[in-house]
């Protein structure tokens, strides 16, 4: 609901800037603090032992082995960070039309996953469900004659999901946009005995060209065909939100995601107001690589743009942040 200001007060018997005059008065009177219990680190995986692989295009981001994944994790846990959130680079040999790897119980998230429960058990784990890291076709559900299959491809998600719970993972985050996923997912962890492990639905993810920098890190970009417009969301549309994001509760989801972050911060606002869930958002990879990009050319201040964009998340409705600056955010407010 929109203030209406009864009182507005007249210069100079009253001076805005009197608030804003000392550091401890601007402390007194934030609306938003920004905390490092928001915050949700995405980390990369992939095979080998102590091997660390930059990320090309998100200056900063490397792809962990299990065991630096693990080191990862524990450096998280001591910062204070909640969750992290684990999306791997796989095999290309591995990858198939029917994207089965994503439930095989040996696969590469799935082992980090237990790796970092043994390790670092008071972290929460956070695991994607989509199948564009193990689908030849680079998209989120299973093709077929050129059309992305809705109810098929639900099938591979709820198998997904159920093998990322049983390796540990806390919270299922489904990715994908079919549309049933969310209720089906729900009933097959509830139908296990695993009722108390969350869903956080990326339930309203739109079809951004800010994902690219993503694809590279997970190696989708060279096998996706076409676009992924048939179930992500048109960015011209905020109502639609509404509806994704309703459906997505009604079937059990925990909580809810806006995807990408700082462009749509207004569908943010209106999923809060609307729903009043736990709402959270993903400050996402091509948002990440042009902050870094221009402050490593000396343009941004990176660590003083990074704390004033999550902030706004927060300002704008969010109850945490995905985002690859998560560490550095963590150590910036642990030093404050």
């Amino acid at each position: 609901m929109t203030k209406r200001f009864t009182t507005l007060g007249r210069y100079p018997t009253t001076r805005l800037r009197r608030n804003r005059r000392e550091e401890w008065s601007r402390r007194l009177i934030a609306e938003n603090k920004l905390s490092v219990d928001d915050l949700i680190w995405p980390v990369f995986v992939q095979e080998g032992s102590k091997s660390r692989t930059p990320v090309e295009s998100m200056p900063g981001v490397d792809r962990l082995s299990i065991d630096l994944f693990v080191e990862a994790a524990r450096e998280a846990r001591d910062l204070g960070i909640p969750a992290i959130a684990i999306f791997p680079e796989t095999d290309p040999k591995a990858k198939t039309p029917d994207a089965r790897e994503a439930y095989n119980p040996g696969n590469l998230v799935c082992r980090a996953t237990a790796a970092v429960k043994k390790a670092v058990p008071d972290i929460g784990i956070m695991t994607d469900v989509a199948l564009d890291p193990f689908n030849s076709d680079g998209h989120d559900g299973i093709v077929r004659n050129g059309q992305i299959l809705n109810d098929e491809s639900v099938e591979a998600l709820v198998k997904q999901a159920l093998v990322q719970t049983e390796a540990g993972a806390d919270i299922q985050a489904p990715s994908d946009m079919m549309d049933g996923r969310i209720g089906a997912i729900r009933k097959a962890l509830d139908s296990k005995g695993y009722q108390h492990e969350q869903i956080m639905s990326y339930a309203a993810k739109y079809a951004s060209a800010f994902y690219n920098p993503f694809r590279d890190a997970i190696g989708s970009s060279g096998a996706l065909k076409g676009d992924k417009k048939t179930y992500q969301m048109d960015y011209a549309n905020s109502d639609e939100a509404l509806r994704e994001v309703g459906f997505d509760i009604e079937e059990g989801a925990d909580m809810v995601m806006v995807k990408p972050g700082l462009p749509y911060l207004d569908v943010v606002r209106r999923v809060k107001d609307a729903f009043g869930v736990p709402t959270y958002a993903y400050q996402v990879s091509g948002e990440y690589a042009m902050l870094r990009a221009a402050a490593d050319r000396g343009w941004l201040d990176w660590n003083k743009v990074l704390i004033e964009t999550l902030t706004g998340f927060k300002r704008a409705g969010c109850d945490g942040i995905l985002t690859y600056g998560a560490v550095d955010a963590a150590r910036l407010l642990q030093s404050k």
